[in-house]
């Protein structure tokens, strides 16, 4: 008999931790090897830790909600015979799972490194420290003492890396809203000036915690907030060449395919033609720099089953025809829904998609998902009078309309790209062939 140690793996140059999010076998049970043992979190999504090795599991040396760093042992599984395990192999079991938001922290933390010159190696705390948090402290200048009054939701109180970047965000946005007041600024009035206002919590009220993901997506959204100048242009469309057609492809798509013929798909196809006519819609900024993106991937958002939303990407989306565009859809919603995407599917993306008309909103001002420099939002469709231009006249009739909200970074997209773009899915969307065959 030998025994194997299960490590945590290895997920990326920037990713130093994960928590344990539930644990798949027992003490006790058989594992075959490639066999998922147990979940982790890191970022937004859980992936399994397979074993690397046929045998019986004797001993979990962490709990679920457990922070465990990379490396770390998590598991004991006794084997029959002697194994041996290279550190490559433990190191590609879990694919890189650095999503916009840890990049940009990471090219933060450098950037305040730098300037700041921040020494201090807490080594004087008695309390426990992971080395990503203790560098995310340096990096961003937090002191000793602002790091002992941070309460932690890890394991016995210990501070995580979401705490952490939690207090980094809200401390961004106090040293913002309480920055000195400049002579041209001193001249507005008092009311101008807003702060945030304390809550007070009375008898009765619930005070809940916030999930491991509604903390980054607070994160992420205020971070997206102030880094692009948000703008939004709308246009109205008229879907009901669209609307026939699916009504009557549905059916025979369902028969031949084996699965459902949505919107969606329809929607991506002309967003990735649009994106294909303005390459500047498919960019990133890197400081001064714009960064021209080769693949169109389109980020799509989910809904998961705790309400929470995740954006898997369709790569290279402006080569795939309708078909291909619903099966890759239909598959990543589907596996969005029960937490089995793969840490690759959630990045890469150069443009995003929002449906926000699945919650019956007729439009949205969605926010840009970093560091992508648009996002479109869906609105419902609606059946609604409108009027119709035709040879003999205009007259009046019922039409199946959406608008479409395009918000994008007008840092480097004016209002004339920004415009014409959203235009331009609008038109591939009216001109849709009702006699197109799949």
């Amino acid at each position: 008999m030998a025994k194997f140690e299960l490590k945590l793996p290895k997920m990326g140059e920037s990713v130093a931790e994960a928590t344990i999010t539930s644990w798949l076998k027992e003490v006790g049970d058989t594992i075959e090897a490639d066999e998922a043992v147990l979940e982790i979190a890191t970022d937004k999504v859980d992936s399994e830790v397979p074993s690397e090795v046929s045998g019986v599991l004797v001993e979990k040396l962490f709990n679920v909600d457990d922070v465990v760093q990379v490396g770390q042992t998590i598991a004991v599984i006794e084997t029959e015979a002697e194994v041996s395990v290279s550190t490559q192999a433990v190191e590609t079991v879990v694919p890189e799972a650095v999503t916009a938001v840890e990049e940009t922290v990471v090219k933060a933390q450098e950037t305040v490194g730098a300037t700041m010159g921040v020494t201090e190696d807490f080594s004087a705390s008695e309390r426990f420290y992971s080395p990503l948090v203790k560098n995310i402290a340096k990096q961003e200048g937090i002191s000793l003492a602002e790091l002992e009054a941070i309460v932690g939701t890890g394991n016995e109180g210990r501070v995580t890396k979401n705490d952490i970047l939690a207090y980094v965000a809200n401390r961004a946005t106090k040293n913002t809203q309480s920055a000195p007041v400049s002579a041209t600024s001193a001249e507005q009035p008092r009311s101008a000036v807003s702060n945030v206002a304390p809550v007070s919590v009375s008898m009765g009220d619930e005070i809940v915690e916030m999930s491991r993901m509604g903390k980054l997506i607070a994160h992420h959204m205020i971070q997206s907030i102030q880094t692009s100048a948000h703008v939004q242009s709308f246009v109205e469309v008229d879907v009901t060449n669209i609307w026939n057609w699916r009504n009557k492809m549905k059916n025979a798509f369902q028969q031949r395919e084996g699965e459902s013929l949505t919107f969606t798909p329809i929607f991506m196809e002309a967003v990735a033609k649009a994106l294909r006519d303005f390459p500047l819609m498919n960019i990133s900024v890197d400081g001064d720099k714009i960064i021209k993106k080769k693949n169109i991937n389109l980020g799509m958002a989910a809904a998961l089953p705790d309400g929470n939303l995740i954006v898997p990407v369709i790569k290279n989306a402006d080569q795939l025809n309708l078909v291909g565009m619903a099966k890759a859809v239909n598959d990543l919603a589907g596996r969005a829904r029960e937490n089995k995407l793969k840490p690759d599917e959630i990045q890469g993306g150069t443009y995003t998609v929002t449906n926000v008309g699945t919650f019956g909103s007729v439009f949205g001002t969605p926010i840009i998902n970093q560091p992508q420099v648009g996002i479109l939002a869906l609105g419902a469709i609606r059946k609604v009078p409108a009027v119709i231009e035709t040879p003999e006249g205009d007259f009046i009739g019922i039409r199946y309309r959406m608008f479409l909200s395009h918000s994008y970074d007008h840092r480097v997209v004016n209002g004339a790209l920004g415009g014409m773009f959203v235009k331009r899915v609008a038109e591939y969307l009216e001109g849709w062939d009702v006699n197109r065959q799949l």
